[in-house]
């Protein structure tokens, strides 16, 4: 059996609601990392584009 990117996902989603459940404060800090990241990320083209 090969192992694809098909097979790891549900796995991945598997293993972090597990870690969900057992651990909810994570839950907080991953979705806080990942807006500040989408925020960076949005934002930086313009703050290039502003600078230059």
């Amino acid at each position: 059996m090969q192992i694809t990117v098909a097979h790891i996902t549900p796995i991945l989603a598997l293993i972090g609601g597990i870690v969900i459940l057992i651990a909810p404060r994570i839950l907080a800090y991953i979705v806080a990392f990942w807006l500040i990241i989408y925020g960076v990320l949005g934002i930086w083209p313009n703050l290039l584009n502003g600078v230059m």
